[in-house]
C-alpha cells in the first residue's frame, strides 16, 4: 500500500466516519499514534467495511517505521446484540476440514477448551478473524514466545507449560477430539456453518440473556444507584405499585394506555382477543438511559392458549420504548408441537407467538431452528418467514465471500429463492412450531378450533435431557408446599 496516498486525519474525522452511515465505498482512514514497544510515532489505518449478510466491522492496522511493530485489530462498529451467544463446536480427531472454519472473535468474547482446562479470554485475540486452526496457533504461539526466558528463571512452571503445548498442539493437528467454546456476551462473534442453511451435527447454537455483570463489562449501567435518583425514587408517589380496575380503565382507554407504549405487533395481535382485565402501573429504570421511567403491565387469557402477561415501558426522558410478553402461570407438565398447513393467503396472516424455547422446522426446505435461535416473538406467519431469512443471512455471514466456493454460493441462492417462494403459495408447506414448555400459539381461522383441519395441536411427554436444560429436574418444591399449607386457613367442624 503506497503511504504517499493515505491521506493522514485526525481520531475526531475518523469517529465521526464510523458513526456515520456507510453502506458501501468507505474510504481509508490514517491517524498517527505512538507504538508501544519503542515510543517513537507510527501509523494506523482505518478502513469501515461491511462483512456480507453479517456485521459492520471496523479494521484498524498499525505498523511502526522504527521498530518494525505491526499488529491488527477488528471491531465491531455495530450495535450490541439484544442477546449473547454461545457456540460449542465439537471437533472428532482425525478431522481436519473442520479447523478451516472461518471463526469471529470479538472483543468481548471468550473461547474455552475443557477438556484442556483453557480458557482464551476477551483481552487476548481481541477482535480477530480467523479459522479454528488460526485461532489455536496462535494461542500456542503466544504461549511458547517467552519459553527460553521461563527455563532460566522458573524451570518448573515452563515444564508445565510444555506439556500443555503439547495438548494444545495435538488438538491442532485433530490427533484428539475437544469442544471449541465461543461465548459472547454482545452477540457479535461468529462460527462458520459451512452445512448451512441445514443444520450442523457438531455445532451447537445457544443464545441467552445477560447477567447484571456482562451488562456491566458491556458497559451498561446495571446499579440503579448510579444515577443519583435512588433516594429520590423513595419520595416520588409514583413510586407505589398503582392498580387501576377494570371499570375505571375500559376496553378503549386500556388499549390506548398499552399501545402508547408498545410495538404495533403485539398492540395489534394481543388487543383483538380480550381487554385488560387489570393494568398496574410501577416505576422501573430505563435500559437506555438509567433514568426513571414507567412500565405497564397486564395480564389477559388468549383464546385457545393460556394466560399470558404484557409489560410495556416508554421513557420520557429519551424517548426509548420496549415491550416483551412472558407466559403466565405453572410450567406445563407436557410439551406441545403445533403443525399447521399453508395454503392460501389467509394462512400467512394467521397470528403467531413463538417463544423463547420454541423451534421452527420446514421440512419442504429441511430447515430446521433450534429453540432460541430467533428469541421471543409476537408475530404473522408472513411475518415469522421474514424473520428467519434475516436471521440466516444475519448469523451465517461470509455467505459470499471470495473465498467461498461456487458450488456453496449457488446453494445459498438457491435457499433463498426457495425461503422466499413460501410467501409466493406456489405450493403448499408446513410450518412446525416444537416448544418444550408449550408456550407457542398459532391462531386458527375458525371460531372453534376443531374446526380448522389446516392446525393440529399435539403434547408430548419432555425427555429428561430436555428437562434438564430447562432446569426443571433439580426444582424442589416441597418447602414451599409445606409453607403454603401451613397459611392455609383451618376449617371449622
Amino acid at each position: 500500500m503506497d503511504n504517499g496516498n493515505d491521506q493522514q486525519i485526525d481520531v475526531g474525522s475518523v469517529v465521526e466516519a464510523v458513526s456515520a452511515d456507510h453502506s458501501f465505498g468507505a474510504p481509508l482512514y490514517v491517524v498517527e499514534s505512538m507504538c508501544m514497544r519503542c515510543g517513537e510515532n507510527g501509523t494506523t489505518r482505518f478502513l469501515l467495511t461491511l462483512i456480507p449478510h453479517f456485521r459492520k466491522v471496523l479494521i484498524s492496522a498499525f505498523e511502526c517505521p522504527h521498530c518494525g511493530e505491526r499488529n491488527n485489530e477488528v471491531q465491531f462498529a455495530g450495535e450490541i446484540q439484544p442477546r449473547g451467544c454461545s457456540y460449542h463446536l465439537e471437533v472428532s480427531a482425525g478431522d481436519v476440514k473442520i479447523f478451516d472454519r472461518q471463526v469471529v472473535k470479538s472483543e468481548s468474547a471468550t473461547i474455552k477448551i475443557p477438556e484442556l482446562d483453557f480458557e482464551i479470554p476477551p483481552e487476548a485475540q481481541r477482535g480477530s478473524l480467523s479459522t479454528v486452526e488460526g485461532i489455536l496457533s496462535r494461542a500456542a504461539d503466544e504461549l511458547s514466545a517467552l519459553q527460553e526466558e521461563r527455563r532460566k528463571v522458573d524451570p518448573k512452571t515452563a515444564e508445565a507449560i510444555d506439556q500443555f503445548l503439547s495438548k494444545l498442539r495435538a488438538c491442532a493437528k485433530a490427533e484428539t477430539s475437544f469442544t471449541f467454546i465461543l461465548d459472547d456476551p454482545a452477540g457479535n462473534s461468529f462460527i462458520e456453518n459451512p452445512h448451512a442453511p441445514s443444520l450442523d451435527p457438531s455445532l451447537t447454537i445457544k443464545f441467552y440473556e445477560r447477567t447484571p455483570e456482562q451488562q456491566a463489562t458491556l458497559g451498561y449501567l446495571t446499579n440503579p444507584s448510579q444515577t443519583g435518583q435512588s433516594e429520590r425514587s423513595l419520595e416520588t408517589p409514583s413510586t407505589q405499585t398503582t392498580a387501576l380496575p377494570h371499570g375505571t380503565i375500559g376496553a378503549t382507554a386500556g388499549h390506548r394506555a398499552i399501545a402508547q407504549s408498545n410495538s404495533t405487533d403485539i398492540s395489534d395481535n394481543l388487543f383483538r382477543y380480550t381487554a385488560p382485565e387489570e393494568v398496574m402501573t410501577f416505576p422501573s429504570t430505563c435500559g437506555a438511559c438509567t433514568k426513571l421511567c414507567e412500565t405497564r403491565m397486564f395480564v389477559t387469557k388468549i383464546p385457545y392458549f393460556q394466560e399470558v402477561i404484557v409489560m410495556a415501558s416508554t421513557c420520557d426522558d429519551c424517548g426509548y420504548r420496549n415491550s416483551e410478553m412472558k407466559p403466565g402461570g405453572a410450567i406445563p407438565e407436557k410439551g406441545k408441537k403445533i403443525t399447521l398447513s399453508v395454503k392460501n393467503i389467509t394462512d400467512l396472516s394467521r397470528d403467531v407467538i413463538k417463544s423463547d424455547t420454541a423451534g421452527v422446522k420446514i421440512p419442504e426446505l429441511d430447515l430446521e431452528l433450534a429453540g432460541g435461535t430467533l428469541g421471543g416473538m409476537v408475530t404473522t406467519v408472513e411475518g415469522l418467514v421474514t424473520q428467519i431469512r434475516e436471521s440466516l443471512a444475519r448469523v451465517h455471514g461470509f455467505t459470499f465471500g471470495d473465498s467461498l466456493e461456487q458450488s456453496k454460493i449457488n446453494k445459498w441462492k438457491e435457499f433463498g429463492a426457495r425461503l422466499t417462494k413460501l410467501l409466493s403459495l406456489e405450493q403448499p408447506w408446513t410450518l412446525i412450531l416444537d416448544d418444550e414448555l408449550a408456550n407457542s400459539f398459532i391462531s386458527p381461522v375458525t371460531d372453534d378450533i376443531k374446526d380448522d383441519h389446516q392446525l393440529t395441536f399435539e403434547e408430548y411427554e419432555r425427555t429428561w435431557e430436555q428437562n434438564e436444560e430447562l432446569g426443571l429436574n433439580d426444582i424442589d418444591t416441597s418447602s414451599a408446599d409445606a409453607a403454603y399449607e401451613a397459611t392455609e386457613p383451618t376449617k371449622l367442624p
